[in-house]
């Protein structure tokens, strides 16, 4: 078993990266909307980006630390990258004939505290994650994929969605409205990790055979700014 991220880049590491920051420029476009199910006041993202951590699970115990690292730097310069585009497409001037300004504006006009919400949530929710999934990889031997996917997640979408929700809609609704969201947000989120355990687990065993890999980061460095 490879005590660091030796192996070269795969189609499957390249398809699971895609998927992961795919789904995270999807959920960030939506999040801004809210839905309504009954009491529960909750935003869109709710039913994508979950995912994000499940691909982020499994690049972790499948390929180890320093790859899961690379790709969540991927997934933040595309959101930055795409937030820059937003926010430049939108300053531009529209023809007088244009009659959907208003709703462009709404749909992808980000508001800068959303785009620092966003951007800050999703850097220390997911290296949390990554980083707490690695370490207990390493404590349990590589037994009980279970306890790190549900208790990397306990943590990691508690700080992200914490983080989100306090710097994107803090003084927007009354206190018991922001923390109603906030806690069934972050119940949502993990439920949905709990419920995906067993496709979680057929991935990564799918992944280790056909790989012939299962990375444990021995020696390995947790600097989430280091990049090599």
């Amino acid at each position: 078993m490879p005590s660091g991220s030796r192996a070269n880049i795969s189609l499957p590491f390249l398809a699971i990266t895609s998927l992961f920051i795919t789904c995270l420029l999807i959920t960030n476009i939506v999040a801004g909307r809210l839905v309504q199910f009954g009491d529960m006041t909750l935003t869109a993202d709710l039913f994508l980006f979950p995912l994000t951590y499940i691909f982020g699970d499994v690049l972790t115990e499948v390929y180890g630390f320093e790859k899961a690292r690379l790709t969540i730097w991927l997934g933040f310069a595309a959101n930055f990258l795409m937030a820059l585009v937003f926010i430049l497409v939108v300053s531009l001037p529209s023809p007088s004939f244009w009659e959907h300004e208003s709703a462009y504006r709404t749909v992808l006009g980000f508001a800068p505290r959303i785009v620092a919400a966003s951007l800050l949530a999703y850097f220390a929710g997911e290296f949390s994650n990554s980083m707490i999934l690695s370490r207990l990889k390493l404590v349990t031997r590589g037994k009980w994929l279970w306890t790190r996917t549900i208790g990397s997640t306990l943590v990691g979408q508690g700080i992200d969605t914490s983080v989100f929700m306090v710097i994107a809609f803090w003084g927007l609704f009354s206190a018991d409205i922001f923390i109603g969201m906030v806690l069934v947000q972050y119940g949502w989120k993990v439920a949905y990790e709990v419920l995906a355990t067993p496709i979680t687990y057929a991935v990564v065993r799918w992944l280790k055979r056909s790989e012939g890999i299962d990375t444990f980061d021995y020696g390995v460095g947790y600097n989430p700014f280091r990049l090599s």
